[in-house]
């Protein structure tokens, strides 16, 4: 999390999904790395990194700090299908349940998607500047993206 200025930034988004939540009235950003869509953990000792507990405590994080939910966006980028796994499991889908979770919880946290740079088959590096709320995807192969 960072305020008025700062480059925050995930790396080796898969199937993973990185969230970019920003108040533009008072320049607040977070930066939410998600690697499955429900926390099942035992425990929840790591809630950070599910869609359902990571997005709602970064929520609360920011509130804390005087954002405003009605004011809250987000960007969302990542998601791929990284490994092709025959047969009827959904292990090679994490990607798409990944997709499917995080907008579902954003939806039901009252959070609007701006942009979005989701699915396909490579890995992308997700680059937020709290200062302006811009974000910049980098992926293998691809030019950069700003959404």
């Amino acid at each position: 999390m960072a305020q008025s200025s700062g480059m925050l930034v995930t790396y080796a988004l898969g199937s993973c999904i990185g969230i970019c939540l920003y108040d533009a009235t008072i320049k607040l950003g977070a930066l939410v790395h998600i690697m499955l869509p429900l926390n099942m953990e035992t425990g929840r000792k790591n809630p950070m990194k599910y869609a359902d507990t990571g997005i709602r405590e970064t929520l609360r994080q920011m509130e804390a700090k005087g954002a405003r939910r009605v004011r809250i966006t987000a960007k969302i980028a990542g998601g791929a299908k990284m490994f092709d796994v025959g047969g009827n499991t959904s292990l090679g889908n994490i990607g798409q349940r990944n997709i499917e979770s995080v907008r579902l919880i954003l939806k039901n946290e009252r959070v609007r998607i701006l942009k979005e740079d989701l699915g396909g088959s490579v890995a992308r590096t997700l680059l937020f500047d709290v200062s302006n709320g811009m974000a910049c995807v980098r992926s293998y192969g691809k030019p950069e993206l700003i959404i």
